[in-house]
């Protein structure tokens, strides 16, 4: 058995920790922009009252590291001492397997006289075995030390954090950017138009770049980089699904016929926003429904997609829910997986549909309230359901045949008129919306209420409130705990 000295260790963390000399981190990374979510973020980072670790969760390659070593450098410029900042990734091989308290204390007997609070960074916690004990036991022990962990099996950690950390670990979802994020990382001239109006009026340049969006939006460095741009197939199946699929799927859950896992995820991926039942991928996979309904919670694990359920037009869930529908966590997946898209191609429809709900992923309690409503007579894309009834609606559409025709929205109207005081009719109201290609206006039709607006606009609004919801679920989280029977104050933000 190879045995590892702590000289060896110390030197490993200076390599990896080059601002104790320098007293900046790698030029590289500080210029490289900050995502709209790293503010809150470093508002976690920065908290020290409630002794909570931070727990950094998010897919691969939407920017976890490189917000860890910004925030690094946000507290050097505060005047933090440069050896007081510790950054550790898990999955370099000299730390593998090794307990956090071991590298702590080989790093306090390294630079215990060093005045001041120290902040500790451990990236890729995951691969850590029971990695939320050993974080717990640092907090509880180490009351003056700051704790921040990052790993990418968002489900994974967040179920680990919630069993063992109650109380002690705060969690905070990165996730892939958002149309808005895109639109301001790129330097596109309208991330800066911020007028309903304004925007609208320029609607031909908006669809060009959220069609831009759908083939390469999700990742900064895809975003950013024409050279990831020219073969996203590589950038994205080898670098990120391929990694996730082959290493740490398997890794985590033990999973052995990972070409199973593969195939499922290429057939969900190419069929992004359609329903499905286990019924019909078993019969054409081969899969048994039982292994199926794993392969699925390790995807949604590795934030790969996301599944919504379907409810009746009483706005119930399925006694036995047979059918539920599938995202990508967001489209460019599928334009690199399949090959990039055009505003004129028929799998458009489908594609907006998995931007506009990527952009609502953001939020991490949509799951809880998000759902479809289909029946023998039609389908509404998306139904928030809050206290057991519809409060708001939208029907997603790349076309303004319905703005001209919205006597063709027959379910929505039938829905709408079912649900008329939970959405608060009879005032025009955009609790009830249907995205256009081009066209926004209020008709009401059949006495219900119709908002239209571009599916681009509103994938861009939607994407800009994502970012100011995470920023104030920070600040609710920083707030002592609510005495029992207190209000949290919290809001569902509208949308």
């Amino acid at each position: 058995m190879l045995t590892i000295s702590d000289e060896e260790l110390v030197n490993r963390m200076r390599f990896d920790n080059p601002w104790w000399g320098s007293g900046a981190i790698p030029q590289d990374v500080s210029a490289y922009p900050e995502r709209d979510y790293f503010a809150p973020f470093l508002d976690l980072v920065r908290e020290r009252q409630l002794r909570r670790a931070v727990v950094l969760m998010g897919p691969r390659r939407v920017g976890k590291t490189i917000m860890m070593q910004q925030a690094i450098k946000h507290l050097l410029a505060a005047g933090a001492d440069k050896q007081n900042l510790l950054f550790i990734s898990l999955d370099t091989p000299l730390f593998s397997g090794l307990p956090l308290e071991k590298l702590l204390q080989v790093y306090l007997g390294s630079y215990g006289g060093a005045p001041g609070d120290r902040t500790i960074f451990f990236d890729e916690i995951q691969y850590l075995k029971d990695w939320e004990v050993h974080l717990k036991s640092l907090v509880d022990s180490y009351r003056d030390i700051k704790f921040v962990v990052s790993g990418s099996a968002a489900a994974a950690l967040s179920r680990g954090s919630r069993e063992s950390g109650a109380g002690r670990f705060t969690e905070f979802l990165l996730p892939p950017l958002t149309f808005a994020e895109f639109l301001r990382l790129t330097g596109h001239p309208l991330a800066t138009v911020m007028g309903e109006t304004d925007l609208i009026d320029r609607i031909g340049e908006l669809n060009a770049a959220f069609v831009d969006y759908l083939n390469y939006g999700g990742y900064p460095e895809l975003a950013l980089s024409e050279e990831a741009k020219r073969n996203p197939a590589r950038y994205i199946g080898q670098d990120i699904v391929e990694k996730v699929l082959l290493r740490d799927l398997p890794s985590l859950y033990g999973i052995s016929d990972v070409q199973e896992l593969q195939h499922l995820f290429k057939v969900l991926a190419f069929n992004t926003g359609q329903e499905v039942s286990l019924e019909g991928l078993s019969k054409s996979s081969r899969v048994a429904k039982n292994t199926l309904r794993r392969y699925i919670e390790y995807l949604e694990a590795a934030f790969l997609v996301r599944t919504v359920e379907r409810i009746d037009i009483n706005a119930q869930r399925f006694q036995r829910n047979h059918y539920f529908k599938v995202y990508l966590t967001n489209p460019c997946l599928r334009a690199a997986l399949f090959g990039p898209v055009r505003a004129d191609d028929d799998i458009m429809g489908a594609m907006v549909e998995t931007a506009i709900f990527a952009q609502w992923f953001h939020d991490a309690k949509a799951k809880d309230h998000l759902r479809y409503a289909r029946d023998k007579e039609g389908e509404i894309d998306i139904v928030s359901v809050q206290f057991g009834e519809p409060a708001w609606i939208v029907e997603i559409k790349w076309t303004d045949r319905f703005f001209e025709r919205p006597g063709d929205l027959g379910y929505l109207r039938k829905f709408a008129a079912k649900h008329a005081r939970s959405l608060n009719w009879p005032a025009p109201s955009p609790n009830i919306v249907i995205t256009t290609k081009q066209k926004t206006g209020d008709i009401s039709f059949d006495i219900v209420p119709m908002h239209f607006e571009p599916a681009a606009y509103y994938c861009l609004k939607v994407g800009r409130n994502a970012a100011d919801a995470a920023a104030q679920q920070v600040e609710f989280d920083l707030l002592p705990p609510a005495a029992p029977g207190e209000d949290d104050g919290q809001e569902e933000l509208p949308f």
